[in-house]
């Protein structure tokens, strides 16, 4: 048996061999194809490898979700090497993952190519937006496709997934943006993950408020871009007020409101409106 070259795969570093090695000459036609599908369906179904990326995380991120940027850009070896292995994970074995591990593997891979786009200006940017084209025109290898940052969002992720918490995932590098967690989603902790970023960003200044006294209630931008994700899983009709997709987002936040908010949003009459956003960079 001849081995093939060692490829960089789901888990880090995955041995491949050649067609040859899986299969032994005194086999008949069917043992032969069954040995092939066993060893494509073990491939397929290996858990993605997020430790470099958990470690970075871990080190450079604090509570608060900001970033030191400074300090990953001089070690940024373990960023890189883990950027580099979202594009080693074949088209065929990504279409074999479940959904959870699909929207986990996407979200780490937008948050992650960001912080790349942050480290790799010299100097770094005050703000995201002033490094051109970083949403639209700086590409990444993703799952062995050439894709920006607004196709993982926008033609991906929003497209293929009815999961509107993805916009409290998915960090841009802005302040007001939700805090960047300081680990990777997981598939197995991914609902609970994300039910904890809407806590998270439910109950920060960036993402909601209300001023009793002009009866305003004030939502993150994002929900003026993004409200109508929201529509299919949490709109409602008779409760809350506003749009319809005002509606949804309050609907998607009052679980997780504490209850003197929640009993103002219900019983009183108000006009939602749009925090303005800032864009500095979520820098520690």
């Amino acid at each position: 048996m001849q081995k093939t070259a060692l490829v960089v795969g789901i888990l880090g570093i995955m041995a491949t061999v050649s067609c040859a090695d899986l299969v032994n000459s005194s086999q008949t036609p069917t043992q032969q194809k069954s040995a092939l599908m066993t060893k494509t369906e073990v491939t397929a179904n290996q858990s993605f490898n997020y430790q470099d990326y958990a470690e970075v995380l871990q080190t450079y991120v604090d509570d608060q979700g900001l970033v030191d940027y400074a300090g990953l850009q001089a070690n940024r070896e373990q960023l890189d090497r883990f950027n580099q292995s979202l594009g080693a994970v074949s088209p065929k074995t990504y279409a074999a993952w479940n959904e959870a591990e699909q929207i986990a593997f996407l979200s780490n891979a937008y948050n992650a190519f960001t912080l790349q786009s942050i480290i790799d200006q010299d100097p770094i940017k005050e703000s995201i937006r002033d490094i051109r084209g970083v949403w639209n025109r700086r590409k990444f290898n993703l799952a062995g496709e050439e894709k920006t940052l607004d196709n993982i969002e926008h033609d991906t992720l929003r497209k293929n997934f009815n999961e509107p918490r993805i916009h409290v995932a998915l960090v841009c590098a802005a302040i007001s943006c939700p805090p960047l967690r300081n680990e990777p989603y997981l598939p197995e902790k991914l609902d609970a993950q994300l039910d904890d970023q809407t806590v998270k960003f439910a109950n920060s200044i960036h993402g909601f408020n209300l001023d009793r006294q002009d009866n305003r209630v004030y939502l993150s931008s994002i929900f003026k871009w993004y409200g109508k994700d929201f529509i299919e899983t949490y709109g409602v009709e008779d409760e809350f007020n506003g749009n319809k997709q005002q509606r949804a987002v309050l609907n998607y936040f009052s679980t997780k409101l504490n209850s003197q908010d929640l009993v103002f949003l219900q019983q009183n009459d108000y006009k939602v409106k749009y925090l303005d956003y800032d864009w500095s960079l979520n820098k520690q």
